[in-house]
């Protein structure tokens, strides 16, 4: 008992001569009176910037997941290939004649020469991606096979250089809406009038529009058959997306 009352009155000692020190209880009332004090306005304007950065990620997550849910491919399909004369080929695919392409991609063949391939027989075109790196590999897994931004073209086994994945713009969604009412077939729509003042023409518009049937060997190929009732059971037309 005496030895535990000299230890108490020895750190009271010890305590009472440390009264020169400032306590730690001096240095407190910066941090305890700071969530009192309202923020600064530079601080103000940074949580709300990033409170709208976030909303806005949120929001755009939400409408990429819906138009994915909405635009989702079934096994029918709507293809349809078009371009100028003196143009590229676009290839699309929509699931149906309203929807917005939930495929769309510019190849660098011109649309004459496809033509001409198609003029005499079949067609295989194959479209081939790389799949990303190990660094990159759970963005790649979360990727679709038809969100691959570049490709590999190949057609009737012939390198035709590369395609990449378009946005649909106001020029390409015109085309889409002249062809809607058109089930199967091909043929040429009329120039549309260009220039300031609608005095020019621009460049016919080839087209050749069908349903392919859809077919997913994995999540890294799928392949899209025209179905021309005509054809005895040859596809005219195939399409094989690839990642290797």
């Amino acid at each position: 008992m005496a030895k535990t009352s000299m230890h108490f009155h020895w750190s009271n000692k010890v305590s009472n001569e440390d009264q020169d020190v400032p306590p730690p209880s001096k240095a407190l009332p910066k941090t305890t009176t700071n969530p009192t004090q309202p923020p600064s306005p530079l601080t103000r304007k940074k949580l709300q910037a990033v409170t709208i950065a976030r909303f806005r990620s949120v929001l755009t997550n939400l409408n990429k997941n819906r138009t994915n849910l909405l635009n989702t491919l079934g096994p029918r399909v709507v293809g349809t290939l078009f371009g100028s004369r003196q143009g590229h080929v676009y290839l699309t695919f929509q699931k149906d004649p309203t929807s917005q392409p939930t495929f769309l991609i510019e190849l660098q063949t011109p649309i004459s020469n496809l033509v001409k391939e198609m003029a005499s027989g079949l067609v295989r075109i194959a479209l081939e991606c790389d799949k990303q790196e190990d660094k990159t590999k759970k963005l790649s897994n979360s990727r679709r096979l038809l969100e691959e931004p570049i490709w590999r073209t190949y057609c009737n086994g012939k390198k035709c250089g590369f395609a990449m994945k378009r946005e649909c713009g106001e020029k390409e969604w015109r085309v889409l809406k002249a062809v809607e009412p058109i089930s199967m077939g091909a043929g040429v729509l009329p120039p549309e009038k260009i220039g300031a003042c609608k005095d020019e023409e621009g460049d016919e518009i080839m087209y050749m529009r069908a349903k392919f049937e859809r077919v997913m060997g994995s999540r890294d190929s799928e392949a899209f058959y025209m179905m021309n009732p005509d054809s005895n059971g040859a596809h005219e037309l195939s399409v094989y997306l690839l990642r290797v």
